[in-house]
């Protein structure tokens, strides 16, 4: 009676003008609806404030929170109300049935202890009521909150402990991606529906075939194939989806080691934000918490994914990181993903300068200081005479170099040929001892105990097939996979050395091809810029060659005619029209600045450039004679002339390339000019 009666003195009438709010959560939908008896609880905690004297209607219920974790209130939205309404003072008491409805977070708790403190706000459970402002009740409330937090983290610790466990021996359930499901057992299978096997076996060997993502995605929107997509939410949950594969979707896919038949745990982890939310990021592979490699059937093999997981880091460009180049395009460029920085050791990128009549002149750029830190850019070089080197380079030496290619190859597969034979070994001792100890068993038994003898034998009988089947299958591949290694490896390598120059010649073979062709040959090319560009090749095998080229030319520099040129050119211009010198000296080889085919306007340019005599002039000094002057030194028409030297009566001079010449004057006893004397007599005398 006494505790009754000191327990209703903390209900004063201040707080019965106030509303009483009943927090109602659970932590897990699943607890919602199994666990009603707590839900009936909480509801019941409205009868407690009717006892203490609130009015039906002021006693307010807070249950959307149902199925919501106490460990944060980022995402509790009632409970954040409860909150609001407190700081505003509209609350006289707070309803839960235990601490831990309310918060399992100490941070949380004492906050919400603070504002109830500020506000004169009382908390009820099922224990008893609580002022927040007497020292007493808020030392026993804190030390509910902070028990409450031990609780939550001890099970949260056996819960994540239990997990572990599970996960280590790859028996607890995951979400599976599309391709696998489980079986009666509970074990990992492929996806029995064929039309979703062939679709993620063809999805692996186009990206095998073209060595990126995008082209995988490309290929498959080309040829019109929808990809597949397991629904795991809503009510459409575990049925397929077919639907455009996506660059995205494909990366996810190559990324996921549940492809190569490994078990994963802990790929991801979580932490908490300022505002009280979580995200989640994640980790390199040797921090997941389990990795178990071979643990139920697969599209590809472990040595697949870490390939493709290559290929993914060569084809990422975003900063240009040195171990990452693109796969083969389209660009003129050699060298494309191969050309390292020799300053910085950063990989290049590359540009493309797209001069006059279409042509295409490849440029090495090294930018990465200049992305990350907007500096100026370590390396600027034109790429067109690297790329003459390194075609010359292959030429001359691919013979030789592919000899020793192929020596490294089979020194290597030689070497993955003995671990998987040394894997098989041990899968045929394994069974040899699993055979030994079934038979040790079947020894041991009473003879008389048929049942148990019965089933020890059949046992025994099973392990000697399984390492019978075993032995046979290391057998097999021991023979095949060496026969394999001594002969055709070594013929697909070699035939290289005989077919290279053919097919590097041919104008038909596609750049993407020879940018393939010289990734098979090259590791990487390291370019520095000094007094002159130097290469160093470092090719497949470990063999190296260093190139010294000079400096390209300057921009400036390219519009330089050579001399040499320049002389040619005044030697013609005495006995021939532009047109005709740019024909003489395209049939001698020669090539303007900028390496183009000379033509008719470069020799003008050059005439005029180079301030050298043009034909007319020279023509004029030499005394002959135009058009109009032979016509009026004649006495006849312009069209006469013309028509005259058309019939070599008069001899002419072209001094260009449209028609355009000069004559040669007639001399004084000419029959042209007798002719003309004669008319001038005779139309005297008439006159006269």
């Amino acid at each position: 009676m006494n505790m009754s009666r000191q327990v209703n003195q903390k209900v004063a009438a201040s707080h019965l003008k106030r509303q009483a709010y009943c927090y109602v959560r659970q932590s897990t939908l699943k607890q919602v609806f199994h666990n009603t008896e707590s839900t009936k609880r909480q509801y019941a905690l409205r009868e407690r404030a009717v006892a203490l004297g609130w009015p039906v209607v002021q006693i307010v219920t807070i249950d959307s929170d149902l199925g919501e974790t106490a460990t944060s209130v980022a995402d509790r939205q009632g409970f954040q109300k409860l909150m609001t309404e407190v700081s505003l003072g509209r609350v006289g008491l707070v309803m839960g049935l235990e601490v831990s409805r309310l918060a399992r977070n100490n941070a949380d708790w004492s906050r919400l202890l603070e504002i109830c403190a500020i506000t004169d706000t009382l908390i009820l459970d099922e224990e008893g009521i609580y002022d927040p402002t007497d020292f007493n009740d808020r030392l026993l409330l804190n030390m509910k909150g902070t028990f409450s937090e031990v609780e939550l983290h001890v099970l949260r610790s056996r819960l994540r402990g239990g997990i572990l466990s599970k996960a280590r021996r790859g028996e607890l359930k995951t979400r599976l991606p599309t391709g696998f499901v489980y079986d009666h057992n509970d074990k990992i299978m492929i996806d029995p529906d064929q039309q979703v096997q062939q679709s993620i076996r063809l999805f692996f060997d186009m990206f095998q075939r073209t060595g990126a993502a995008f082209a995988t995605v490309k290929a498959f929107a080309k040829d019109d194939v929808k990809f597949p997509c397991r629904i795991h939410l809503g009510p459409d949950k575990g049925q397929l989806k077919w639907q455009r594969l996506t660059s995205s979707r494909a990366l996810v896919i190559l990324k996921n080691p549940r492809y190569a038949g490994a078990y994963y745990y802990g790929r991801q982890r979580s932490r908490k934000t300022v505002d009280g939310s979580t995200t989640y990021y994640k980790v390199p592979r040797d921090e997941w918490r389990v990795l178990i490699k071979d643990a139920h059937p697969g599209y590809i093999t472990w040595d697949q994914y870490e390939e493709n997981l290559r290929r993914i880091r060569q084809n990422a460009v975003a900063y240009n990181v040195v171990d990452r180049k693109t796969p083969p395009r389209e660009g003129p460029c050699l060298l494309q993903g191969l050309a390292i920085c020799g300053k910085c050791g950063q990989r290049m990128t590359i540009r493309y300068k797209y001069q006059n009549k279409g042509r295409i002149d490849p440029v090495y750029l090294c930018q990465r200081h200049r992305i990350e830190r907007w500096e100026s850019s370590c390396q600027y070089i034109p790429g067109g005479t690297i790329d003459e080197a390194i075609s010359k380079l292959l030429l001359e030496s691919v013979t030789p170099l592919t000899l020793d290619m192929a020596l490294q190859v089979q020194k290597e597969l030689e070497t993955r040929f003995n671990e998987a034979d040394n894997l098989r070994k041990q899968q045929v001792k394994r069974a040899e001892y699993e055979a030994h100890l079934s038979r040790r068993r079947f020894m041991q038994v009473d003879p008389d105990n048929r049942l148990v003898a019965d089933t020890l034998e059949a046992e025994w009988n099973e392990k000697l097939r399984q390492l019978q089947e075993a032995s046979d299958y290391y057998e097999a591949h021991h023979r095949r996979e060496s026969e394999k290694l001594k002969q055709t490896q070594e013929k697909a390598v070699l035939k290289l050395a005989k077919d290279f120059p053919k097919l590097w010649k041919n104008p038909r073979t596609p750049v993407r091809e020879k940018k393939r062709m010289i990734r098979f040959l090259i590791e990487d090319v390291t370019i520095t810029r000094g007094e002159d560009v130097t290469l160093h090749v470092r090719f497949k095998g470990g063999a190296t060659k260093t190139l010294k080229l000079p400096l390209p030319l300057k921009g400036w520099q390219y519009n330089i005619t050579d001399p040499k040129i320049v002389e040619i050119v005044d030697e013609l211009l005495t006995d021939h029209t532009y047109a005709e010198i740019a024909t003489i000296l395209d049939k001698r080889g020669y090539k303007s600045g900028q390496g183009h085919q000379i033509d008719r306007n470069i020799v003008k340019g050059i005439t005029h450039k180079y301030n050298l005599k043009t034909r007319f002039a020279r023509l004029r000094a030499t005394g002959k004679l135009t058009v109009n002057e032979v016509a009026s030194l004649l006495g006849v028409t312009v069209a006469t002339v013309r028509r005259w030297g058309k019939e070599d009566i008069i001899k002419t001079y072209p001094y260009n390339d449209r028609n355009g010449c000069l004559y040669e004057h007639p001399g004084i006893n000419s029959p042209l000019m007798k002719k003309t004397r004669n008319r001038l007599k005779t139309n005297n005398l008439f006159e006269s």
